[in-house]
Order: structure tokens, then C-alpha cells, then sequence
């Protein structure tokens, strides 16, 4: 007898066998991975950036008391997508753009302190508590590329699938939301080195990730690559990608931005995200219809 625990979705089997045995349900609690997976990846990363800095900078709330909040608002949407019984897109992407903002003040903390270079307008401090531990983007990397491989090494010894598709329990599904939470706040670090030290700036930062992802799409042809390493690494790049679009939509001119500010640009960020989100949930709707019509 199958586990009840991994049914919902018709899954059609071999057409050489029965009308009867054709069909078994499998559940799905996350998404499939599309060109629309991806776009929407880039949209929640991206508002999880500007969201992130207009709390923490625009409100003048600081990293440490708004890293707080939306760790709680992460473990608040979190819960709610676990106790899910099937992929919901409404809660899954709501839980990507809480793994964004938080990891973009996450990062934010951790690299950064209370030096002019990081307080602008001639501020001295920014919320209240600790300014930042100011370790520096390139220390900051090293851990949370530390943690990551942690996660993953835990995961690798648990025996459990690393294709999204196919994860179905409750363990596996709390390993992946922890790799997601630690690689934005990784690909957070990764972009505001890009905009801030490299000297590329927020356009030529994401125009270079932007080539890093090209190169692994075209990866995706080379056989001996595997797959699933080639999505891990394209969900860590796509959030510097979404970090330097952000900057580049918020920071000032002279800073290299558009100077679209936080407000309006994350207002408008989640108007778009908010609308793929109601599409992705009516073609899921309209899949599950059909399914259950066969």
C-alpha cells in the first residue's frame, strides 16, 4: 500500500496499462521549474531587495530590529506552507519573498556597521541596536557558503531527493526552505559586493550574473553536468541578480541608480509578483482539473 502522506495528484501511468491502474496520486508541494519559475524567482528576489532596504533604511527601522521581524515573518509563512497538503503558489512564493527580504537584512547585518560608507545623509546611526557586525562581504560569503554546504552535506547524508519535484516530506521540504533561506542571504552578499566593492556598479553587476546564468542554461545541454547542481547554483546567482536590480531601480544617480526609491519601486515590484502569482495559481487550479477529469 502506497503512503497516504504522498497522495493528491493523478500521475498518468503507461498507456500499455489498465484504465484502472493509470492513474496515481502523488503529492506536489512545490513547483515545477519553468521559464515562469525562474521569472518569478527574479521578481520575488528582486522586491525582497527593496523591501528589505526600505524597511531597514527608508524607515529608518535598522538591520538588527527588521532582520528580527522578517525572520518571524519568514517562520510565519514557513509554517503555513509546511502544514500545506499540496503546492499552493500563494504560499510558496509568499515564503520566497520572505526568505528575500529577510536574507536581504540578514546579509545586510552581518557585513555591514555604523561607517559613513553605509550611513547616508550624514546619519550616525540607523535603528535602534546594534548597527551590524560589520564583517565584510567577503567574510560574509565564506560563512554562509560554510552553512550552505552544511545543509547540503546533512541533506546528501539523509538520503533524501535533491529534485525539488519530488520532495514530498516534511524533513525534506524543512532542508530545502533552510538552503533557500541561507542562499539569498548568501546571493544578497554576492550582489552588494557586485554594486558597492567590485566596481562594476548595479548595472554591470547584473549584466555579469546575468552572463553567469546564461552559461548554465547553456550547461543544461552538456550531459555529464548534472541538472540539479546547475538549479542550485542558478537559484543562489539569481538572487544578486535581483539584489543589483533592486539597488539599480532604488540608489541614487550619482550612486549609478534610477532613484525610483524603495516605496514605489517595491509597490510596483509586488503588483508584478502578485500577478504571476494569481496566473501560476489558476493554471495550477486548471491542472488539477483536468487531472481529476481523466
Amino acid at each position: 500500500m502506497e503512503n497516504p502522506e504522498i497522495l493528491t495528484d493523478l500521475d498518468v501511468a503507461s498507456t500499455h496499462e489498465s484504465a484502472a491502474s493509470r492513474t496515481k496520486s502523488v503529492m506536489k508541494k512545490l513547483p515545477e521549474v519553468t521559464l515562469a519559475f525562474w521569472i518569478m524567482k527574479i521578481a520575488a528576489t528582486t522586491l525582497g531587495e527593496t523591501a528589505g532596504d526600505l524597511f531597514a533604511q527608508t524607515l529608518k527601522l535598522g538591520y538588527f530590529l527588521t532582520t528580527i521581524a522578517l525572520f518571524l515573518i519568514f517562520a510565519v509563512t514557513l509554517a503555513v506552507q509546511l502544514r500545506s497538503s499540496r503546492y499552493n503558489p500563494f504560499f510558496y512564493w509568499t515564503v520566497i519573498l520572505s526568505t528575500s527580504m529577510a536574507g536581504t537584512t540578514m546579509s545586510d547585518f552581518m557585513n555591514r556597521d555604523a561607517s559613513a560608507k553605509f550611513l547616508s545623509n550624514g546619519a550616525t546611526s540607523l535603528g535602534w541596536g546594534p548597527q551590524g557586525l560589520g564583517l565584510g562581504y567577503p567574510t560574509g560569503a565564506a560563512i554562509l557558503i560554510s552553512i550552505l554546504l552544511v545543509i547540503f552535506a546533512v541533506w546528501k547524508m539523509s538520503g533524501m531527493t535533491f529534485q525539488i519535484r519530488d520532495i514530498v516530506t516534511f524533513r525534506g521540504e524543512a532542508l530545502f526552505w533552510a538552503a533557500i533561506l541561507v542562499s539569498n542571504t548568501l546571493g544578497t552578499s554576492m550582489g552588494d559586493f557586485l554594486s558597492d566593492s567590485s566596481g562594476l556598479g548595479y548595472l554591470g553587476g547584473a549584466l555579469l550574473v546575468s552572463g553567469a546564468l546564461a552559461v548554465l542554461l547553456a550547461l543544461m545541454k552538456v550531459p555529464v553536468v548534472p541538472n540539479v547542481l546547475l538549479f542550485w547554483i542558478a537559484f543562489v546567482l539569481t538572487r544578486p541578480l535581483g539584489a543589483t536590480a533592486g539597488d539599480f531601480l532604488t540608489k541614487p544617480v550619482a550612486k549609478g541608480g534610477l532613484n525610483l526609491g524603495t516605496v514605489g519601486s517595491s509597490a510596483a515590484l509586488l503588483g508584478v509578483l502578485s500577478g504571476l502569482m494569481a496566473y501560476a495559481h489558476m493554471q495550477e487550479k486548471n491542472a488539477v482539473t483536468l487531472s481529476e477529469q481523466e
